[in-house]
């Protein structure tokens, strides 16, 4: 028999098997010699009343053992005469072409990107050099935007299914088993990138192509239909040698007109671009123009932008734990507000972690927030961010009323660009922010490429700045202490979702464009690692039930 547990314990007494074993026999209300394992199922902290507590929720197998794990791969060696274009190497691609795997479905990945070994190094030359490789930063890459901005595997949303599979191939791969049953997975950005290399090379292993450093840059058409993806090579494109001429890239323009097109095959294309991939957009609703497909390709849907806030890890420590944070991990906190019919919340929360810059091209500034697997730094950040609506968005003639977000966004970060210097970010004290003046002087930062004072509320639109104000007041009801000299805000948080869905039906399969299944957070259908992962999954099993079923 199996019996579901809660203990409720001091910090210091976790480890203590004994104590968890004779109050598990209490609560179990069984004898001592029938109580045969205890399996930790998930562990969460309360802080709640002025006391720090730890909550255990166990598995009691009493009278019989625990059966082992129950993960088993389902991959197959691929049939080569099966093909499915897969675009994008994040987690809604790369859980994609697992998903094919089981299937024998040979998935062809394409990756404007770089592997991650490599990665790492464009990456260190944003916050050394101010150099953004358009190909090669946080956003793009293996393992998409998650691999280096945090790894947190835990979603608000339960719609597209249960986590535990994802977390279960994770750890198949090399992530830790405390992601298995912690209440807030994490795996952190040093132990995260191996993670995705090592599900990379099994998908290569049993068949699967990754084309990395490669660019979507057109659909094949058969007929009516989408059956494949037309490529160019972004490898002769070398950081901190054509900054400029990649960065129009963004706006559709070519940087590498003179490499060769190539056409990549497949029965379908599964698209799992992320949230920073702007010009899909215009790809996929120019291919559904030209097929004159009387369905919308794209719609605008709401998304969040706001400011990245920082605190010394001690103050957020000592208000979340009281004052108690001897041997406990870095704090967290989830804070939301209504604020003139609007949502404004904590996204993305870091604790012990620093703001990292996330720009994907040049002439722009963009946050992100990421923590080691120990979450040791001195500081700790969250995004707070203000529910953004189309009708924010304006809009020009010239563009189509699904991108005016695109452009929205666009023109807060360049903004932030002008106010800042290089990938130095605009930053001002939290009270100054509040007080509408601005600092004199800025508290020490996490944030490498450094900080610039600036009036962020003269600059940042109204409907953003306003409702900060009125909610950073209420944040400090709820966690006293929260509005503080040693605060930072720092400027933009804009890439918390994508202003932009590609349409689709209940099959996963576009709206407008026959052959192509958009999925995964740039699709409008997901929000963190887990959620793209379950998504891609999902229309990966659609594509193989529609053709290869």
């Amino acid at each position: 028999m199996i019996k579901t547990i809660t203990l409720t314990v001091l910090p210091r007494d976790e480890g203590d098997e004994r104590l968890l074993r004779e109050l598990a026999v209490k609560e179990a209300r069984c004898l001592p010699d029938e109580l045969a394992a205890l399996v930790l199922q998930r562990k969460s902290i309360d802080a709640r009343h002025g006391r720090v507590r730890l909550r255990l929720r166990f598995d009691a197998y009493i009278g019989e053992l625990p059966a082992p794990p129950s993960f088993v791969p389902a991959w197959k060696q691929t049939d080569t005469q099966k093909r499915v274009v897969i675009v994008g190497a994040g987690p809604a691609g790369l859980f994609a072409a697992l998903t094919l795997l089981e299937h024998g479905i040979t998935p062809v990945i394409i990756e404007q990107g770089k592997r991650a070994s490599l990665r790492k190094r464009d990456i260190a030359a944003i916050s050394a050099r101010g150099v953004v490789h358009p190909h090669s930063n946080y956003c793009f890459g293996e393992g998409g935007a998650g691999a280096f901005s945090d790894g947190k595997l835990y979603s608000r949303s339960k719609k597209r299914g249960q986590q535990e599979r994802v977390l279960a191939i994770l750890n198949h791969f090399g992530a830790p088993a405390s992601i298995l049953t912690d209440a807030r997975p994490h795996i952190g950005s040093n132990k995260l990138p191996s993670v995705i290399t090592a599900l990379t090379d099994r998908i290569v292993a049993l068949g699967g192509e990754v084309r990395f450093e490669t660019r979507c840059v057109d659909f094949v058409l058969r007929g009516q239909r989408v059956a494949g993806a037309v490529v160019q090579s972004c490898a002769a494109v070398q950081s901190g040698t054509a900054v400029q001429s990649c960065a129009a890239v963004q706006s559709g323009a070519e940087d590498i007109q003179n490499a060769a097109r190539e056409e990549i095959l497949g029965e379908a294309v599964i698209l799992a671009t992320g949230h920073s991939a702007a010009r899909i957009y215009e790809l996929v609703q120019s291919t559904a123009e030209a097929l004159s497909s009387d369905a919308p390709a794209l719609e605008a849907k709401a998304f969040a932008c706001g400011v990245r806030v920082e605190h010394p890890r001690a103050v957020i420590d000592a208000i979340q734990y009281h004052g108690n944070s001897q041997g406990l991990p870095a704090a967290d906190y989830r804070l939301a507000a209504q604020i003139d019919g609007r949502g404004v919340y904590s996204f993305c929360m870091c604790p012990g972690g620093i703001v990292v810059p996330s720009a994907s091209a040049a002439g722009e500034i963009v946050l992100n927030g990421m923590s080691a697997s120990d979450r040791n730094s001195q500081w700790s950040n969250a995004a707070i961010v203000v529910e953004t609506r189309p009708q924010d968005c304006g809009g020009e003639l010239s563009v189509p009323a699904a991108l005016a977000g695109l452009r929205f966004r666009a023109g807060l970060e360049q903004s932030a660009a002008r106010e800042g210097n290089g990938q130095a970010a605009p930053a001002q004290r939290l009270t100054d922010f509040l007080a509408g003046k601005k600092s004199e002087s800025l508290p020490p930062s996490s944030y490498a490429p450094g900080l610039v004072s600036s009036r962020l509320d003269l600059w940042l639109p109204a409907h953003i700045s306003a409702r900060l104000k009125k909610a950073f007041a209420e944040f400090d009801r709820a966690m006293k202490g929260f509005v503080c000299d040693e605060a930072l805000v720092i400027a933009p948080e804009t890439r918390t979702s994508t202003p932009v869905r590609i349409t689709r039906g209940d099959s996963f399969e576009s709206a407008a464009l026959a052959g192509l299944f958009p999925c995964g957070e740039g699709s409008g259908y997901a929000g963190g690692i887990a959620s793209s992962a379950l998504d891609g999954e999902n229309a990966a099993r659609a594509v193989a039930a529609q053709f290869f079923a």
